[in-house]
């Protein structure tokens, strides 16, 4: 599929602690229906090894990301208070990831930009 060249990943990692994977599949089951009406996902998809889950999701530019951000909110405080997030990633081209730095910084992310690709 093309995707636009605005488009934005994210990249999150949470290590879910022990006892608490029913409350975190749960916890996945609403991620999705809360980002499902959300006009500015691409995708957004869940997978498990273990105890870690790992979130591919991507968004129409940083205004989609930070839209899904305040649309999840609650949902993620209420995941972070039964896993760790141990590694969260932004990915995309530099005019988007500059928009996110600064309003994203206390969440201590790795910025990724953009350096070349094929899309189909």
């Amino acid at each position: 599929m093309n995707y636009p060249a605005n488009v934005v990943t994210i990249h999150p990692y949470f290590k879910v602690h022990t006892g608490h994977m029913d409350s975190a599949r749960s916890l996945l089951t609403e991620f999705v229906a809360a980002t499902q009406p959300e006009p500015a996902c691409l995708f957004y998809e869940f997978t498990i090894n273990g105890d870690e889950v790992f979130c591919r999701e991507g968004y129409l530019g940083a205004e989609g990301v930070q839209a899904h951000l305040a649309n999840v909110g609650p949902i993620l405080d209420a995941m972070l208070k039964i896993s760790d997030l141990t590694r969260l990633e932004f990915h995309g081209p530099a005019e988007e990831i500059d928009k996110l730095r600064e309003p994203l910084a206390a969440l201590n992310p790795a910025w990724f930009v953009k350096h070349n690709g094929i899309t189909r």
